[in-house]
């Protein structure tokens, strides 16, 4: 499983916006319609809100591919 690592520099980042800043989606439009069609998962499991608050610690998944969200250093 291949795995990004994403550095935090807010409190939260919102899930769609995480799917483009990472480039597994060319527009945050684009990562609203992959997690509305429950192809995204949050710390393992399914998530359907679209502007999900992703927090440090947590990872999102997506087609075999892993982001581990970290705080900024």
């Amino acid at each position: 499983m291949d795995t990004t690592e994403f550095e935090l520099r807010d409190e939260h980042v919102e899930l769609n916006r995480l799917l483009k800043l990472v480039g597994m989606c060319s527009s945050g439009g684009a990562g609203k319609m992959l997690v509305a069609q429950g192809r995204v998962q949050v710390d393992g499991v399914v998530e359907m809100r679209k502007t999900c608050k992703v927090r440090a610690g947590q990872s999102v998944t997506f087609k075999g591919r892993t982001i581990s969200v970290v705080a900024a250093r």
